[in-house]
């Protein structure tokens, strides 16, 4: 059986965004089917929409922590601060690791909005040599925070 990572980066390496990758290797923990799941997280790769903000892999990590621990109809209101502090131990702990959570300073600069900016990312083959890594760890330290036994 796959571990999360290795189901995560072999999305990616098909062709799917960082955040829908991350999404996806924890659809059957959540219940949800992984064609929802890779249409909702869409468009959230290159940093929205490939805008270069939050990291994809960042925004479906965070996506994933909603759907274990947000507010939904006739939920208790605490659930919102739970999930609102595990999507700051999650950012913090990212970027910690990587010295931001911002896509464009991720890869260095590249605007990925420009065929400039496409071509230099593909020259320098941030895909693999940026992109994948943040995948892993996103997967990662959500699997940790996940694990937490606080709630």
């Amino acid at each position: 059986m796959q571990s999360r990572k290795e189901r995560a980066v072999g999305k990616f390496l098909e062709g799917y965004n960082c955040a829908q990758s991350v999404v996806v290797a924890f659809c059957e923990d959540l219940g949800i089917e992984e064609d929802l799941a890779l249409k909702i997280a869409c468009g959230f790769g290159g940093g929205m929409g490939g805008q270069g903000e939050v990291c994809g892999a960042l925004s479906g990590a965070i996506m994933v922590i909603g759907a274990k621990y947000g507010r939904g109809n006739g939920d208790d209101k605490a659930k919102k601060g739970i999930t609102y502090g595990k999507t700051r131990e999650l950012m913090e702990r990212f970027s910690a690791k990587h010295g931001t959570y911002i896509c464009r300073q991720l890869l260095g600069g590249c605007d990925l909005t420009t065929g400039q900016g496409q071509g230099l990312f593909k020259e320098q083959d941030l895909l693999i040599k940026t992109c994948r890594a943040c995948v892993e760890d996103a997967v990662g330290i959500l699997e940790e925070i996940l694990q937490d036994p606080g709630q």
